[in-house]
């Protein structure tokens, strides 16, 4: 299994991670998938101690990752950092024409990436971002989003990083349940949503 006893794990993200996390406790996991996936991990394996931290913050895209790394990252020295970034930097060319392209959501993704293997021993989780087809506006933002997602399956190669491919997955569950039901807004899971991604992320750590 990756965690290890006395590991620390780092959740990074935006909205997604974060789940109204309070800011002021430091230990609080918020209430989505990150919280979900420490508490299963704790209670499957209560013989191995693990620091879970979450770090996610709504409404981030790469480029506040990139100016928060050192602090919200490297100075934790994590064991295993786990990173879901991206679907703002889809998100903001369509409410508020502030596009991130491609090639900058790489620059910065490789940014942080690099920092964490120059400056940590941390084995990386890349999940990938997605979105669901509602509402209906949402499907035009295929075009945005399945770029920064090849670019993501790139890095994840690039850097030797375990991956959770979040798109095809929910794509997947889709088929089974509307897609609503898993994220009411195409982007922000429902509890069964962030269930689904702590299911796959304890399968992908070996810990299920």
């Amino acid at each position: 299994m990756l965690i290890k006893d006395n590991s620390t794990v780092l959740f990074q993200g935006d909205s997604i991670t974060d789940c109204g996390r309070s800011k002021e406790n430091k230990a609080d996991l918020g209430g989505g998938y990150a919280m979900m996936a420490a508490a299963w991990f704790n209670a499957l394996h209560p013989d191995i101690n693990v620091n879970f931290i979450n770090r996610g913050i709504s409404g981030n895209r790469v480029k506040d990752l990139v100016a928060r790394w050192k602090e919200d990252c490297i100075d934790l020295k994590p064991d295993i950092v786990s990173i879901l970034i991206g679907i703002n930097d889809c998100w903001r060319r369509y409410d508020r024409n502030d596009p991130t392209t491609a090639e900058q959501y790489e620059e910065g993704y490789r940014n942080i990436l690099t920092q964490v293997k120059e400056n940590t021993n941390a084995k990386i989780i890349i999940l990938e971002p997605f979105v669901l087809p509602v509402p209906e506006d949402r499907k035009q933002w295929r075009e945005d989003l399945d770029p920064k997602i090849a670019v993501v399956r790139s890095l994840a190669r690039e850097f030797g990083a375990l991956y959770i491919p979040l798109d095809g997955i929910f794509a997947s569950y889709s088929t089974r349940k509307n897609p609503e039901y898993w994220a009411a807004d195409g982007v922000h899971p429902t509890k069964a949503g962030h269930a689904v991604i702590a299911k796959e992320w304890l399968k992908t750590v070996g810990a299920m």
